[in-house]
């Protein structure tokens, strides 16, 4: 059954059969019931995060042209999702160590570690992006500049004719406040966190 998730590199979910789409169902389900149990140690639990990763995923699944590249992403899903879990769930939290979760889980989901740590990256870029359309335009544009274009501070001080210590005060408010909202989104996992704010310095 593991091989009915390919049918979603070619395929719309929703364009399938029901019997089809139950079959992905369950081949998502077994595909990553053991990684989400090793956090949550319930069935039911297990089976309700399965459900609402699966959700997230037929209805956001970027475009792959590679299997193992997709079942990355999806194992990040199925990741994340138990981790909101636990973190809307104070009372279940207390039995587990949210910050454990990352360290114990990567063995089991590391079989493409690379992959992995790659869309993971590109996904916070993602929520970085989103994050920038909500921020004033002088302060949207500055990240533009640093970020995507790698100005210097000299260079973005005299394109926007401002001194360079207003462009290092603006880009660390900036960056605080992404640093505080990928934490806020993604928990404990400072090592890809890091990775992503080398890349905004």
């Amino acid at each position: 059954m593991p091989e009915r998730l390919e049918w979603l590199l070619t395929t719309n979910f929703h364009d399938l059969t029901d019997h089809v789409q139950e079959e992905v169902y369950y081949a998502y389900y077994d595909f990553v019931y053991g990684t989400i149990h090793y956090i949550v140690k319930d069935h039911q639990i297990t089976e309700d995060i399965i459900q609402e990763s699966f959700l997230k995923v037929i209805h956001k699944m970027p475009t792959f042209d590679k299997e193992t590249i997709m079942r990355a992403w999806m194992k990040v899903v199925a990741r994340n999702s138990t981790i909101n879990f636990l973190r809307k769930n104070k009372k279940f939290r207390n039995h587990v160590d949210i910050e454990s979760v990352y360290m114990d889980i990567e063995p089991l989901v590391s079989n493409e570690p690379s992959v992995e740590r790659t869309i993971e990256i590109k996904m916070m870029e993602e929520s970085i992006m989103k994050y920038l359309h909500k921020l004033k335009p002088e302060y949207r544009l500055l990240m533009e500049y640093r970020w995507k274009q790698g100005m210097s501070y000299k260079e973005i001080a005299e394109q926007l004719n401002i001194c360079e210590d207003v462009v290092r005060q603006r880009l660390y408010r900036t960056r605080e406040g992404i640093k505080k909202m990928l934490f806020r989104e993604w928990g404990n996992d400072h090592e890809t966190i890091r990775s992503v704010e080398s890349r905004l310095s």
